[in-house]
């Protein structure tokens, strides 16, 4: 990690008094000897009706001021590399300024890179922190592919901007998954894998002694790239002797498959309304391919963040099948509880 400086954005809310652009100019020069700092040189500009700018120039960063009068709120940015935190301007602010609160954010200034987590919620946000991005590119499927190197969780695979899978706690969704369906039904002649392009869903399959695997798999280079970074997790599944890949859309695929072929069938889709609707199409399809008891058992996202997400899937499964068992685990890397939903085919 190298760090260059530190980082203070102030929004004064309530200020409704218009302070003068002499008057920032001196909050300026009272804030750098605060902070031991040099002001080189001072820009401003006052706008009409109302309005000012004043930017700082420092010779270790810079100082600004925003006002909006009509808002009643004055934006404050302080970055400086020099060795007293930027945040002693917050007590000087307030001393000086009339206001009915402030808005404090924080920022290191380093190299260290946080990745936005797409399943936080509207009230809670978080970030991965990122020490490597190993690969980075769009697959000629058109997904966005990325494997990360997390400080917390290890190498990790995101596939458009989500985390799929983390080597660190992968073995929990994967035998959470695999499990929830011999739960119901411990016939392990024949499996069908739908997705799961990380590998761990097949790797936990060979382990359970199934006797034949079905990987059906849109995208290639999803597995490509996994055997490349996260070999721990597909252990190579695709070149076991009971595994056999079907490359392209997997909807298509079963059709040419006899009916009542696989005891298990793992569906292992994005948990989003556009899987749901395309699961939801092709369920007669699935049910069709499903041995009489058979069990069907898709990944179907969290009740703890998206519990309408889940609903959706529960009924497009008891639609179909009349029953539905939904098994749980917590996945540190995903910061919730995952659910899967397993149905009997009666």
């Amino acid at each position: 990690m190298e760090k260059v400086g530190e980082h203070i954005a102030l929004d004064i809310v309530g200020t409704k008094k218009e302070y003068t652009p002499e008057f920032y100019e001196k909050l300026v020069y009272k804030i750098a000897k605060a902070a031991k700092v040099t002001v080189l040189k001072i820009s401003k500009y006052k706008f009409e009706p109302q309005g000012f700018t004043l930017v700082a120039l420092l010779a270790e960063s810079h100082i600004s001021f925003h006002t909006f009068p009509e808002k009643e709120i004055v934006s404050f940015d302080f970055f400086t590399c020099g060795k007293v935190s930027p945040k002693v301007s917050l007590d000087i602010i307030k001393d000086e300024m009339e206001h009915t609160n402030i808005i404090i954010k924080e920022f290191n200034r380093d190299t260290i890179d946080l990745y936005h987590d797409n399943y936080s919620s509207p009230g809670l946000k978080k970030s991965y922190v990122v020490n490597r991005v190993l690969e980075n590119f769009k697959s000629k499927v058109g997904q966005y592919i990325e494997i990360l190197d997390l400080k917390q969780f290890g190498k990790a695979l995101f596939i458009d901007n989500e985390i799929q899978v983390a080597e660190s706690d992968e073995h929990l969704y994967s035998s959470t998954f695999v499990n929830s369906g011999l739960n119901l039904n411990s016939n392990k002649e024949k499996a069908a894998i739908i997705g799961g392009g990380d590998g761990g869903v097949a790797r936990e399959c060979i382990s359970q002694n199934f006797g034949f695997i079905d990987w059906y798999e849109l995208d290639p280079e999803v597995v490509e790239v996994c055997d490349k970074h996260l070999s721990k997790i597909g252990e190579k599944a695709t070149e076991k002797n009971s595994v056999k890949c079907v490359w392209g859309d997997a909807f298509e695929s079963i059709k040419s498959v006899k009916d009542n072929t696989y005891d298990q069938i793992f569906l292992d889709l994005n948990d989003d309304q556009f899987c749901i609707d395309l699961a939801a199409k092709n369920m007669s399809s699935l049910e069709r391919i499903l041995k009489p008891k058979g069990v069907i058992t898709a990944q179907v996202g969290s009740q703890d963040k998206k519990p309408k997400q889940v609903d959706n899937w529960l009924n497009v499964f008891n639609q179909t099948f009349g029953n539905t068992k939904l098994s749980r685990v917590y996945i540190p890397s995903f910061d919730c509880s995952w659910n899967f939903s397993s149905s009997i085919n009666h």
